[in-house]
């Protein structure tokens, strides 16, 4: 089969063995992959958790139809088409653990608009309504909002009854769009004059959540537009891995500031963080309610230019690779 590989001189598509489904996989004939921040990690030839290396096939979001399922799996059959989150998708086949693989709600729904779900309704599931709190009435405000990620944050903000979402991008044009996903106000968190924006929507209380996917040169402004008895949710590092903590200006405000990430978690973990995404969300991803614009589409063999779109960062949504 063909997958998308990192070796010594970059990501090649290469001819590599098909894989096997252990005993609570699903295996599936790839038609779609998604793009995110973490598989460009991958393809630079960075570790990234486990995954990482030459060898490597790149690539954690898929869909496609399932073609063999292992032993212990009885929810999903051969013939179903799912939604998947996991490793080394972009490629002809791949397999994925039963507990991270959805049946996509609409048969009308194309492959290319299923796999823009899994990650982004995950990793926001988890950030702003489990370890986030989000309650209805409260405010909200997602660092980095026009990644696909970002502008899922927004709607499911909006789904749990926000009073005031609030989106920030650097990108001028982007933030003219934030919007169209609940921005009810966009902020540039390049602009020092920011956390002065928020204060003023909040009434100068502050915001009650920040979904942070920035982290780096805006902590230090985060604590300042965070409510007393608010919460930060750590969800990404676009903006650096460290930088300094005004420890004061966090104990001051008495701020729940929270780390996550899905390398350390557990497949059990996993498994129940997908359970939970379809219980409470998968109603309003099957009737349209929930959606992330898909920016570019790019055929397989074309991987690298779908890379450097990305490394370029002028996308708004999802950045697919479609799989013939």
């Amino acid at each position: 089969m063909k997958a998308a590989t990192v070796t010594g001189s970059g990501v090649q598509v290469l001819d590599v063995p098909e894989p096997s489904p252990g005993p609570s996989e699903v295996k599936l004939r790839v038609r779609a992959c998604g793009m995110n921040r973490a598989d460009l990690m991958v393809a630079s030839g960075a570790i990234h958790g486990k995954i990482g290396g030459a060898g490597t096939i790149v690539g954690m979001e898929f869909a496609g139809e399932v073609v063999d399922v292992g032993s212990e799996v009885t929810q999903i059959s051969p013939g179903d088409r799912v939604m998947c989150s996991g490793a080394a998708g972009w490629a002809e086949y791949a397999v994925a653990d039963f507990g991270r693989t959805a049946k996509i709600p609409d048969v009308n729904m194309s492959f290319e608009t299923a796999v823009t779900f899994p990650v982004a309704l995950q990793t926001m599931h988890d950030a702003v309504v489990t370890n986030g709190a989000l309650q209805a009435g409260q405010s909200v405000l997602i660092q980095g909002a026009s990644s696909g990620v970002g502008l899922m944050g927004m709607q499911i903000a909006k789904l749990s009854g926000a009073s005031m979402v609030i989106g920030s991008s650097t990108d001028f044009g982007r933030r003219g769009r934030l919007s169209e996903c609940g921005a009810d106000l966009v902020v540039d968190s390049r602009d020092p004059a920011w956390v002065d924006q928020v204060l003023e929507a909040t009434g100068g209380k502050g915001v009650d959540l920040i979904v942070d996917q920035i982290s780096g040169y805006v902590m230090n402004q985060n604590l300042a537009a965070t409510a007393i008895k608010g919460r930060i949710v750590n969800v990404g590092r676009l903006g650096g891995f460290s930088d300094e903590f005004n420890f004061d200006l966090h104990a001051l405000r008495r701020i729940t500031y929270v780390g996550v990430t899905f390398r350390t978690r557990t497949v059990d973990e996993i498994r129940e963080i997908t359970r939970r995404v379809a219980e409470d969300l998968g109603s309003a991803v099957a009737d349209g309610t929930l959606s992330i614009p898909i920016d570019r589409v790019f055929a397989l063999d074309r991987v690298n230019d779908a890379i450097d779109h990305m490394t370029n960062n002028k996308h708004f949504g999802k950045i697919v690779l479609s799989v013939s």
